[in-house]
């Protein structure tokens, strides 16, 4: 574990004072904003791409930096303007593959809108290695990060994260082209995950819209004695089941085994957890973002294998904004179950967040409850100015403990619903849900619509109320 240790000291000494909170064990961020060293590959120069809504476009490869002394790691980056003027600020992605970034784009949807704004493309790939040509670089860096447990040689503590800062390095490098703006990141897993991290060290990135990816720190992140010894006992009573490899991952794919393999210590695994975790979790992160005036919105999934612990996130992150499709995760169909219809919240907060409107986007209402003998009694209160147009409230019985494939596998019984009915103040809500004599705990949730308008454009979004889970026995 020394060189962790040591890596992390001679890190941070080469961070100079004028950059960003917090000073991180992953990036020097004096070399992520120097352009000079992106050393570009220019693959297709800015030409013009006609269409309905017409843009210029370049397509180049760039340097992210050293993953290893002599081992460079670069990205390519297709960049697209307006026709006639420079964008403003820009919408970064990275769920893209080759053969797309290869081809000129014909902007439809919601890119349409965002250039007919004035709001510039950027897109590029943060993808498993082996998906675009680099399968011994990813399976070299999984190797040396198990064995040294140095965040820098990870694929998704440094190189994804790390690739998006550049870019945005390599897009307000062409100046001719992009004016300095609004930056929003948005994508899923990964591509929730990577931009996470971004937002956190990279001041340029204003806005961050994740999917199916984590959010807050849990024991099982940290590598808790306690939580890990408890999960165990509970599949050691579950003859049968296996745990999913991302289950118990401090940030997605869990590598504890794999480390332990390569003679490190469980010591050496919570000491790394514990190392990463200011720099990586929105929710150690929140009061900082929020001073720089970024907005956020997240869609974690009510069961998914990398955003597995809701309960843990209503509980001690409340505030933080959430819509969670019931029954919803990594590949997963809602089964029958009551699902919000025609939403657009992930085109609602990307528009309102580039346009000069007020943001209308709902913020988390408060959740309150009264055990009664038969029921409980749940009210949801919403700020005041803030009024929502419907509320529906979904809840499951003695839920799988989080980590567990059985929180993933049981779905919110389709039945397990009820519209809430909206108080005389016009922002609170409230219901009654029956009680079993045999349930030890209960979980749930409720999720409400606002229609906002965003240039022109009538959409229906949706926030949920902080997940919340209440023990009925002793």
């Amino acid at each position: 574990m020394k060189s962790i240790i040591i890596f992390f000291i001679f890190t941070s000494s080469l961070l100079a004072t004028e950059f960003p909170h917090p000073v991180s064990p992953m990036f020097n961020m004096k070399v992520i904003y120097d352009s000079s060293t992106l050393d570009v590959q220019v693959i297709e120069d800015w030409h013009l791409v006609k269409g309905p809504t017409p843009t210029r476009q370049k397509l180049i490869n760039i340097r992210v930096g050293e993953f290893w002394p002599g081992q460079d790691y670069r990205v390519p980056l297709r960049l697209i303007v307006p026709a006639k003027t420079k964008a403003k600020g820009f919408h970064l992605t990275g769920g893209n593959n080759l053969k797309k970034l290869n081809q000129d784009l014909r902007v439809r949807g919601l890119d349409e809108e965002l250039i007919q704004q004035g709001v510039g493309l950027a897109m590029t790939i943060v993808q498993e290695f082996g998906t675009w040509g680099q399968k011994k670089l990813g399976d070299e860096s999984k190797k040396r990060f198990a064995k040294t447990l140095n965040p820098k040689y990870s694929i998704q503590y440094w190189a994804w994260p790390a690739s998006l800062m550049r870019c945005v390095t390599a897009a307000y490098a062409e100046e001719n082209y992009f004016e300095k703006g609004k930056v929003l990141l948005s994508g899923g897993s990964k591509n929730g995950a990577s931009p996470s991290v971004s937002i956190i060290h990279d001041p340029r990135v204003t806005g961050l819209h994740a999917t199916v990816s984590p959010i807050c720190e849990s024991p099982l992140r940290l590598c808790d004695d306690k939580a890990w010894s408890d999960l165990k006992n509970y599949y050691s009573k579950k003859s049968g089941d296996s745990r999913h490899r991302f289950l118990g991952g401090t940030f997605g794919p869990i590598y504890n085994q794999t480390a332990l393999d390569q003679g490190n210590t469980w010591a050496d695994l919570k000491k790394t957890a514990n190392l990463v975790s200011p720099h990586i979790f929105i929710s150690q992160n929140w009061k900082q973002l929020m001073e720089r005036g970024c907005e956020l919105y997240f869609h974690p999934g009510t069961h998914d294998f990398v955003a597995f612990d809701m309960p843990s996130l209503g509980r001690h992150y409340p505030h933080i904004p959430t819509y969670n499709r019931i029954n919803s995760g990594h590949g997963k169909k809602p089964n029958g179950a009551k699902v919000e219809k025609q939403d657009a919240t992930k085109q609602a907060f990307i528009l309102q967040h580039f346009s000069s409107a007020k943001n209308q986007m709902l913020r988390p209402p408060k959740i309150t409850y009264e055990v009664l003998a038969a029921s409980i009694k749940v009210t949801i209160t919403f700020e005041q100015n803030q009024k929502a147009e419907s509320g529906r409230l979904y809840w499951k019985y003695d839920r799988a403990p989080e980590g567990t494939i059985q929180y993933i596998k049981e779905d919110f019984p389709a039945e397990n619903y009820k519209e809430m009915k909206m108080g005389s103040d016009g922002k609170s809500f409230f219901t009654e849900i029956p009680l079993q004599s045999e349930s030890q705990f209960i979980d749930f949730y409720s999720n409400h619509r606002k229609t906002v308008s965003v240039y022109g454009k009538m959409l229906p979004s949706h926030i949920s109320s902080p997940y919340t889970r209440v023990k009925l026995k002793n």
